[in-house]
């Protein structure tokens, strides 16, 4: 079970975390509304900068987006019908059976999971379903992908939070308290030029403390051995991120 202690990763990085992190696919959102017993509000818990927030938003009327991150909150998406507030997940200022569904995008393994689970149980509305998801790697092509491996991959791995191997397990070690709801796979597609993959690697808790631990030099010599491989740095590719979703239905 992950600790009590909120460990801050992504406020130092806030602005970056914003505009580099990829956006997840709408038949995500529509799945989440599809199982929700209504529509009134729904909960983004961990909602960074609001990604998944905004979407939700499309299908709820209400959307509160919640962080522990100051800094994260402050660069959030802005949209009408999304309120954000800066608290942890594990214990809310939200009224009981207050939300239709309740959602946490690439958060879930950063929690401690009986505490939140047990404020899932309190704010969820009758039959609400609770969803989870998270995605870790990328693929371009296979050699591409060899190289990233070897060059960045292999070099941060030892700045891992352990709370990774949650995620990197596909979820599923969690202990959800909750009947499981199966759901479709799921995978983020996005179309990215070389920068905009940087700028997100860059985002990664592990690269920064590779950075600071041992300079850049490392991410410096990466870039110059993918660049070969990928081409034009203007040039768009194909990027493919497939997502870990866990479900279940609050009781």
């Amino acid at each position: 079970m992950s600790g009590t202690r909120f460990v801050d990763l992504f406020s130092e990085q806030a602005d970056l975390y914003a505009s580099a992190r990829p956006r997840y696919p709408e038949e995500l959102f529509a799945f989440v509304a599809s199982i929700a017993p209504a529509h009134r509000r729904a909960w983004d818990c961990g909602t960074g900068s609001g990604q998944a927030a905004v979407s939700l938003a499309l299908h709820f009327d209400e959307v509160f987006g919640s962080d522990p991150s100051a800094q994260q909150i402050a660069h959030a998406i802005t949209v009408c019908n999304v309120s954000y507030s800066v608290q942890r997940a594990e214990e809310t200022t939200f009224p009981d059976q207050y939300f239709d569904a309740i959602c946490a995008a690439q958060a879930l393994h950063w929690l401690d999971f009986g505490a939140f689970f047990s404020e899932v149980k309190r704010v969820a509305a009758p039959n609400a379903p609770f969803v989870a998801w998270g995605y870790n790697w990328f693929s371009v092509s296979p050699e591409f992908d060899a190289v990233f491996k070897s060059t960045v991959l292999d070099i941060i791995s030892p700045y891992w939070a352990p709370q990774n191997r949650w995620l990197w397990n596909g979820y599923a070690d969690i202990p959800l308290p909750f009947a499981r709801i199966r759901t479709p796979e799921f995978i983020i597609r996005t179309h990215w030029d070389f920068h905009q993959l940087l700028a997100y690697v860059r985002t990664w808790s592990a690269t920064r403390g590779c950075m600071s631990a041992g300079g850049s030099t490392f991410f410096d010599s990466a870039q110059q051995e993918l660049l070969l491989l990928w081409g034009l740095p203007e040039w768009k590719r194909d990027i493919a991120m497939p997502l870990h979703v866990l479900a279940g239905l609050v009781s």
